[in-house]
């Protein structure tokens, strides 16, 4: 199973012809920061303004102004994308400053950050992503937006401060924008020679999102489950357990193919012991997934940039915080309770819905 991917990249190679390094050049450092501005901007009417003179803890950190269409300001967004010995591993979303409402009624806003850890620019190259990364970057930045535009009034309900198994929907659905055709227009220009991205490679990037899709749901599911497993031992059950045997337990009581590894092991799951929030929660992540893709296929019917689908998304979702129940609140934006089959369509499981007249996103049909 430790060669699986090895051999899943040859396939997507020999299948797609795509050459992550040929997609990288398109993917600054910088260039994807603007693109973030612009999804930013689009959907939700803010803009980014950057404060080269305010105060950073780092002088590699980037300060922006954030404000409204009647250029109000909303919050100051700070990005620290690069590693550096004092700084652990992956990428985050956090804040110095939660947004709430005082008792005179004035507004507190929000001071928030996204943290990376993207491989650095070198004498005569910038700092160039993956897709993956590119994804990661959009994906904290999700975050950033909810503690950004929150309009809850209690700092306790404000922002990411909601139901663990509803925090990573903003996040995820607005990787979804990442590789859309329409906003890579905007954004993914050839770092030597300015060009736009061409076509040809917007359609072999659309091509590939469903490769080794069956692999990766499976191996996310294993680990939810393995999740699960722990959460549900007694504390006398697990005082001295073999962790190997357990595993091996668990594998052969879901029937877990051979091919397949637990994409974590126990010891280091952080997601299990790590205190973080997430106990007994990996399976949240899928669960969000369900949310973002229902929700995004929305953003696929009327359009990805529509600006009624944003409104609503932007004030049942973005500004709501944790102050109402997010079940209610989903269902006030998308009009229904979620459904797994967006899911499957999306990851390439299921046959796919057209996408809305005007073409504004493809989403590759599956087997």
């Amino acid at each position: 199973p430790w060669d699986y991917y090895y051999y899943a990249e040859k396939v997507r190679r020999k299948k797609y012809a795509l050459d992550e390094n040929e997609v990288s050049a398109y993917f600054s450092v910088d260039n994807v920061r603007k693109g973030i501005f612009t999804l930013a901007e689009r959907l939700y009417g803010v803009t980014f303004t950057e404060l080269p003179d305010a105060p950073k803890y780092n002088p590699e950190v980037n300060v922006y102004e954030v404000k409204d269409k009647d250029n109000n300001h909303v919050a100051v967004f700070m990005t620290d994308y690069f590693p550096r010995p004092s700084k652990r591993q992956g990428a985050w979303m956090s804040e110095f400053r939660g947004a709430f409402e005082d008792t005179d009624g004035t507004s507190a806003r929000p001071i928030v950050y996204n943290v990376g850890n993207f491989t650095r620019p070198t004498a005569d190259t910038p700092a160039l992503l993956t897709i993956d990364e590119v994804q990661t970057m959009f994906h904290e930045f999700g975050h950033g937006l909810h503690g950004m535009l929150t309009k809850a009034k209690l700092r306790s309900q404000a922002g990411t401060n909601v139901d663990r198994d509803f925090v990573e929907l903003p996040s995820q659905i607005t990787e979804h924008w990442a590789l859309e055709p329409e906003l890579l227009k905007e954004y993914a220009f050839h770092y030597k020679t300015g060009e736009v991205i061409p076509e040809s490679l917007i359609k072999k990037l659309e091509a590939a999102s469903t490769h080794n899709q069956g692999f990766e749901i499976t191996e996310r599911v294993t680990a939810a489950l393995l999740d699960l497993e722990w959460g549900a031992l007694n504390p006398s059950d697990s005082e001295n357990i073999d962790i190997d045997k357990f595993e091996k337990q668990v594998a052969a009581k879901l029937d877990m193919p051979s091919q397949i590894a637990y994409r974590y092991r126990s010891p280091y799951f952080k997601h299990i012991f790590g205190g973080d929030g997430y106990a007994s929660g990996y399976y949240t992540y899928l669960w969000a997934e369900v949310l973002d893709t229902d929700g995004f296929e929305l953003f696929t019917e009327k359009g990805v940039f529509d600006p009624a689908t944003a409104k609503s998304f932007k004030e049942n979702i973005l500004e709501m915080g944790g102050s109402e129940d997010p079940m209610t609140l989903f269902k006030r934006f998308r009009g229904h309770e979620p459904k797994v089959d967006a899911l499957l369509r999306l990851r390439g499981l299921a046959p796919r819905k057209e996408a809305a007249k005007g073409g504004d996103i493809n989403i590759p049909g599956g087997k």
